[in-house]
């Protein structure tokens, strides 16, 4: 495999970005035109040595904004550990570079959108969770680089990666474009990676979680559901854990995704937006696009629905269990399990029955693994699909508890725990394990939702704690302001850095320039003074408590019908997308 390159100076002149390979024994120069845009290839005898050096981790790769092209680098990387002799990085800081060295050039209005178009690109480098290796391929499962063909060994990073889990795909256009060019481009995958030296029986193995986001369909919470016209589903995340001992290996390969039909859950300022189920659409199509890739990816699948089988989710697990019932194929298998209703009152040990009833299951399809002389000894012949409103938080608590069946399977197989062992008895390695999986949530659910997971304190303790529910109540009040206020910008940022909007090289106006209707100013500052007026009045009577008590009323009477007519056109308060998907969200 050709690999990327590992370190690197970056030369900065006013005319050209020279990006010099630092590996040992490497003369290749990137010289990237400031002016024409172009990419070339070049020695480090063309370096002037008039230019400011500085060294750097790693290219993300280029995106035109209204001022022109930006080099995004990475700035800083933190080691997380070693994957089957290979580093692995997480990508720290980011420095995103204009070719332009002026900005002059811009309209007040156009320097304005630029400075708004940066801070999108820098709200998605600064979600935490973007990882990269020079010379692995972290985009893949050990199951899908075991069962390869010679010409895809000999393939670079860029092009033998999984689209759907790199990143920086859209950002690495230019590069893909000249193959000569590719051991420059790094593929950088974002979700969460964890790899810990564990000790059980004096025996020492490596655990490894890695949680691969799709960047087909991405975006947050309430503003991408269900699947588009491809079949992708939203947040989609490949979960796998890995074993590794004394040369032998061992993973175990879960999923999580939106429910796959067309379905939407727009903020309108409510807690919980009554979720809507398409009319016009065909569901099916995309249903079965959806499990026709899943199906040829991962083998058979088994749906663990989780979400409640009354209120507003039991029309969207209705719809769920119909079309997985209506392809019968054999492949798909569906099991609808009321989380909320089975763990109510805090008997979070019934969890348990929903692992009992997949035990078979689980056992049929098994685990990758690879024993110490190389041999491939067992192959995973399908995967757990589980999903939720937001596949975060009932969904990781359920994917932890499989993976702990699969590890007990693995490591006894492995010779590192003992006959009648069992995992929940080794105390230091059980705490690693929760934590880390508790750590996964966290991750999954800042990528999505905004905030920190909710449950958490099962995942890290095995019990629900008072602690836990209060935490849960703060995160979800975060997670309202967010929903409501903030993740429109989040939806663009997320839709800018993958492509999906694309700034326009003409000076026409973008979709930014687009107004608010005069009820979002008007009608909160009429509710405020009325607010205020009513307190005020509250504070200080009238001659007599009539008098106060109409005033009162009044101005109490107006604050409530204001918040009644902003509560009803909640739409139009929320902070909404602006940019344009290449298809709608519904």
């Amino acid at each position: 495999m050709a690999t990327a390159y590992e370190r690197y100076n970056l030369h900065t002149t006013p005319e050209k970005f020279f990006i010099e390979a630092c590996d040992e024994g490497a003369d290749a120069v990137l010289a990237i035109d400031r002016v024409s845009n172009e990419m070339t290839l070049t020695g480090k005898k063309d370096v002037p040595p008039s230019a400011v050096t500085r060294p750097i981790c790693g290219i993300m790769g280029t995106i035109r904004l209204v001022a022109g092209m930006y080099l995004i680098v990475i700035t800083r990387k933190r080691n997380v550990g070693s994957l089957l002799g290979h580093a692995v990085w997480k990508a720290v800081d980011f420095d995103v570079i204009s070719y332009k060295k002026t900005v002059l050039h811009l309209s007040e209005i156009q320097s304005q959108e630029n400075k708004t178009f940066l801070s999108m690109i820098n709200n998605v480098l600064t979600t935490d969770g973007f990882y990269f290796c020079t010379d692995f391929d972290l985009t893949h499962t050990l199951q899908r680089l075991a069962n390869t063909s010679p010409d895809f060994q000999e393939m670079t990073l860029l092009e033998r990666a999984d689209q759907r889990f790199v990143w920086n795909w859209n950002l690495l256009r230019e590069l893909a474009a000249q193959p000569e060019l590719h051991r420059f481009a790094l593929p950088v995958v974002h979700g969460f990676i964890v790899m810990k030296p564990c000790r059980i029986n004096g025996k020492i193995f490596e655990w490894i979680l890695i949680s691969r986001r799709s960047c087909f369909r991405a975006g947050v919470r309430y503003y991408v559901r269900g699947i588009d016209s491809e079949g992708h589903a939203a947040n989609f995340v490949e979960t796998e854990q890995i074993v590794l001992y004394e040369g032998a290996k061992a993973s175990f390969v879960q999923t999580r995704g939106s429910m796959p039909f067309y379905w939407s859950q727009r903020p309108n300022l409510k807690y919980k937006p009554k979720p809507i189920i398409s009319k016009t659409t065909n569901h099916m199509d995309g249903f079965q696009r959806h499990f026709d890739s899943q199906v040829l990816i991962y083998g058979k699948q088994t749906i663990l629905n989780l979400v409640n089988q009354k209120g507003s989710e039991k029309p969207l697990e209705q719809v769920f269990a119909k079309m997985a019932s209506s392809m019968s194929n054999g492949l798909l298998n569906y099991i609808a399990f009321d989380f909320h209703k089975e763990c109510s009152h805090m008997r979070w040990d019934r969890l348990q029955i929903l692992v009992d009833a997949v035990a078979e299951t689980q056992d049929e399809y098994g685990y990758f693994m690879v024993n110490s002389d190389g041999k491939i000894v067992a192959q995973e012949k399908g995967v757990f699909r589980s999903n939720c409103m937001d596949c975060l938080d009932r969904t990781n608590v359920i994917q932890s508890l499989l993976a702990r069946r699969s590890l007990q399977s693995q490591l006894q197989r492995l010779g590192v725990l003992n006959v009648g062992q069992r995992i929940d008895e080794q105390a230091e390695f059980e705490k690693i394990y929760k934590n880390a999986w508790a750590d996964n949530a966290n991750a999954c659910a800042v990528q999505y939702a905004g905030t920190g997971a909710l449950k958490t304190d099962f995942t890290r303790t095995g019990k629900r704690t008072q602690w836990g529910l209060l935490m849960d109540g703060w995160n979800s009040m975060i997670r309202y302001y967010k929903n409501n206020f903030s993740d429109g910008f989040r939806q663009d940022s997320i839709d800018l850095f993958l492509g999906n909007f694309a700034v326009d090289e003409s000076d026409g106006p973008t979709p930014l320039r687009v107004q608010k209707d005069w009820k979002f100013l008007t009608l909160p500052i009429i509710m405020l003074v009325a607010f205020s007026m009513c307190i005020v009045c509250l504070l200080m009577a009238g001659d007599t408590w009539t008098e106060t008590l109409a005033y009162v009323m009044f101005w109490g009477a107006a604050s409530a019908i204001t918040a009644a007519i902003i509560m009803f056109n909640g739409q139009d308060f929320v902070d909404a997308p602006k940019l344009v998907h290449k298809e709608k969200m519904d």
